[in-house]
């Protein structure tokens, strides 16, 4: 699988980590930085992370922010993106099966590696139930055809 990982100074020392975890798991990895923890500004890594899913160039993404609720606010402003901030086990699933979420937005500062870990494993192995909750989908997607630039 081919996944684009994006994070700001207070999300990189996470993302490497899930980084090298990523690799370990066989996937493709195509990392739009931030490369340090110097102090930059999340909406540019997550939009550019955020328009490479939506483009299809790579299948789903994650992110990493200080709470990670800036980057979920970016990246959800990219039309066909359906990024969720996921703190446990069940948030990672859920948005799988219900949401089929195409980004995973973590807090760095609030979510340690060994539960990132399990949270990357889980996000990845769950599968779209489909179903009703593809209605709901569709429901997203023809709001963002008939709103484009509007609240």
């Amino acid at each position: 699988m081919k996944i684009v990982l994006g994070s700001d100074h207070a999300g990189y020392e996470l993302k490497e980590y899930v980084k090298s975890l990523l690799a370990e798991m066989g996937c493709t990895v195509v990392d739009v930085g931030t490369d340090s923890e110097a102090s930059v500004d999340y909406p540019d890594f997550g939009v550019k992370a955020a328009t490479l899913v939506a483009s299809g160039q790579v299948e789903r993404g994650i992110l990493v922010c200080g709470t990670g609720i800036g980057m979920s606010v970016i990246a959800n402003k990219v039309k066909g993106i359906r990024a969720a901030l996921v703190y446990d086990l069940y948030t990672a699933i859920q948005s799988r099966k219900h949401l089929d979420a195409n980004i995973l937005v973590l807090g760095g500062r609030i979510t340690g590696k060994d539960l990132a870990g399990a949270i990357v494993r889980a996000w990845l192995d769950t599968s779209f139930e489909g179903g009703r909750h593809q209605k709901r989908i569709n429901k997203i997607d023809q709001f963002e055809k008939e709103h484009p630039g509007e609240p």
